[in-house]
């Protein structure tokens, strides 16, 4: 039974490994699939229809393990359970299928879906055991759970509208508590003060020098640069990503330092390291670039190889590099603007002495 549905569900996986690629259009299959999935949440004579093809294949094969003996007959109707079960289990495949089509390997889902299979496989061997002590309970509350089903398939559907209508950034900072929650989970999680140094994946040894920001694969408000080109400039460089709801909170913030401190001899680079597949269009990106009005330079990096120069790890990042191309502040995630600003003012009253 494991088998057979983890190569179901498998097939399904690695032939959807080309949707990542095709970045938006796999977004909108991700959230058809789940939206499915929650109609068969909601509707069971929908979850029947669309169950349909998979229940008459296991018949198929359960009529052949009755005609077999030994391990065989057993074996085969493994596999007819397998394929009869696979479209109960439609939430859960439609969640994973939404995360492998979102961008994670197959090898990985596979993983995922190995493993829900053997955890109901045991509850199915537990039922056999058991018989009518375990199946009794769960009748006389059978319309409850019909009920819970159903309103898990409403959530579930809800949710999928507001990725569509793209209404989840609304959601996630409309009353705050989440954010303030986060800020204050990472100021515990801050380490002792310590001088700034870089950590580069591509290096063996850490460095505090600009790393290079070759390795883009476009750039957007001007001409490519490179960090030779920036010596003698106070240098920000922002790692964001436009579905980020955390960046789009900084974003107004870098804007106005760039505006604010240019003529004093301020750079700002954006690098914009795509989290989903998605965001990796160039055209999302200046889309995001025009109504966040950003006046400076910003470069996609699709490949992560600016990301791995600077050994960063988080969205957003702030990097300040003096005069001199030495990193002399960082700062992750939201919040620490006015403190950012005094380094920026510090660093560029360094660069005029």
């Amino acid at each position: 039974m494991i088998v057979m549905f983890t190569l179901v569900a498998m097939v399904v996986t690695v032939a959807s490994e080309w949707i990542a690629e095709a970045t938006i259009v796999g977004r909108w299959i991700a959230l058809i699939v789940l939206a499915t999935a929650a109609l068969a949440l909601i509707f069971p004579a929908f979850a029947q229809r669309i169950a349909g093809p998979a229940v008459s294949a296991g018949n198929v094969l359960n009529t052949r393990s009755g005609q077999t003996r030994g391990m065989a007959s057993a074996f085969l109707a493994g596999l007819a359970v397998g394929l009869l079960w696979s479209p109960c289990a439609g939430p859960i495949l439609g969640a994973i299928f939404s995360i492998n089509i979102a961008g994670h390997s197959a090898i990985a889902t596979g993983a995922l879906l190995a493993a829900y299979g053997s955890g109901c496989a045991l509850m199915l061997g537990l039922l056999v055991f058991g018989g009518r002590t375990l199946m009794a309970p769960l009748r006389a509350r059978s319309a409850l759970m019909e009920k819970l089903r159903q309103g898990a398939g409403v959530v579930m559907l809800a949710a999928v509208v507001f990725n569509a209508t793209g209404m989840t950034s609304v959601l996630q900072g409309a009353n705050g508590v989440a954010d303030r929650l986060e800020t204050a989970l990472l100021n515990l999680a801050k380490p002792a003060a310590q001088p700034a140094k870089l950590q580069p994946v591509v290096m063996t040894e850490p460095s505090s020098q600009l790393p290079s920001l070759s390795g883009g694969t476009g750039w957007v408000n001007g001409d490519p640069v490179t960090s030779e080109s920036l010596r003698g400039k106070v240098v920000l460089i922002d790692f964001w990503t436009w579905d980020c709801i955390n960046c789009q909170h900084t974003l107004p913030h870098v804007r106005d330092w760039a505006t604010k401190y240019q003529s004093q001899g301020l750079v700002v680079i954006g690098v914009h390291t795509p989290e989903y597949p998605w965001e990796k269009p160039i055209a999302s990106v200046k889309n995001a670039v025009n109504k966040w009005q950003l006046p400076y330079r910003v470069v996609t990096d699709n490949n992560y190889q600016i990301w791995n120069a600077f050994g960063n790890q988080y969205w957003p990042a702030h990097y300040y590099f003096d005069a001199k191309g030495q990193l002399r502040y960082t700062s992750f995630g939201e919040g620490n603007y006015e403190h950012q600003e005094k380094v920026i003012q510090q660093l560029l009253k360094e660069a005029r002495s």
